[in-house]
């Protein structure tokens, strides 16, 4: 089986200060991993390596069987990207930006995906609307159709319920399980609400000091460490991080 990602000994420095220190990561189509670890950690520079905006300093790594950075272009036609902050034309309609993008990617049967997309998500009302009429949880809703559209291999998703209320964050979770049960996508997401992972993923990578401090089940982690929850963790490995901050 080929995985989706595989990384494996990343570091990375900036101006002399190291971000990541030797990170290995495996995920397999199907997988629904997050990326967790408190801010400084080296979470958002691990993230950005493994979708080839930076490249790391040594180490590997392979995007559906393509070597990053060389093999980029290939590897990110497989990709999705959705997050709540990123704006939509605002004078366009729903339908326009979604077959914008769809015609990007090369789809042919355009107007059926599109559908498909708007009804998986409960927002197939808001085809005709303009992306300024939206609110901030149908712009989030809109994003995550668009990432979708091209049924990715990988999803990457920043925050996906962020502020959005929780009806409508349950209609994400459950849109975004279908897709990477039915379709096989997996996917990495990051994000500070650790209820919201506990309903999403089945697997938590915890990265603290630039390495990988824990990665399995969110049940096996959580027992194994000897703490309750995730959020339990969450704040245990930020208390440790902080602790260990040079002080100023």
């Amino acid at each position: 089986m080929q995985l989706v990602i595989r990384a494996q000994g990343l570091t990375k420095s900036f101006r002399g200060t190291q971000a990541v220190a030797g990170i290995d990561l495996a995920v397999a189509p199907g997988d629904r991993v997050a990326l967790l670890g408190p801010n400084g950690a080296g979470k958002t520079t691990t993230l950005l390596m493994l979708v080839g905006v930076i490249s790391p300093d040594t180490g590997t790594i392979e995007l559906l069987g393509h070597a990053l950075p060389r093999e980029r272009s290939a590897a990110m036609q497989h990709v999705g990207f959705a997050a709540g902050y990123l704006p939509l034309p605002s004078r366009m309609k729903v339908h326009e930006v979604l077959r914008l993008f769809a015609d990007l990617y090369g789809i042919d049967d355009i107007d059926a995906r599109i559908s498909d997309g708007l009804d998986r998500f409960g927002i197939q009302h808001l085809a005709e609307a303009k992306n300024e009429e939206l609110s901030s949880g149908q712009r989030t809703l809109v994003g995550i159709v668009k990432s979708v559209l091209h049924h990715p291999a990988l999803l990457v998703l920043d925050e996906p319920t962020a502020s959005l209320d929780p009806d409508v964050a349950l209609r994400v979770r459950t849109g975004l399980r279908e897709i990477s049960e039915d379709e096989g996508t997996a996917l990495l997401v990051t994000s500070h609400d650790m209820v919201e992972v506990e309903r999403l993923c089945d697997r938590v990578v915890f990265i603290a000091k630039g390495t990988v401090v824990a990665d399995g089940l969110v049940e096996e982690i959580t027992a194994a460490h000897g703490h309750e929850s995730l959020g339990d963790m969450f704040i245990h490995l930020a208390s440790e991080h902080r602790a260990t901050e040079p002080r100023r």
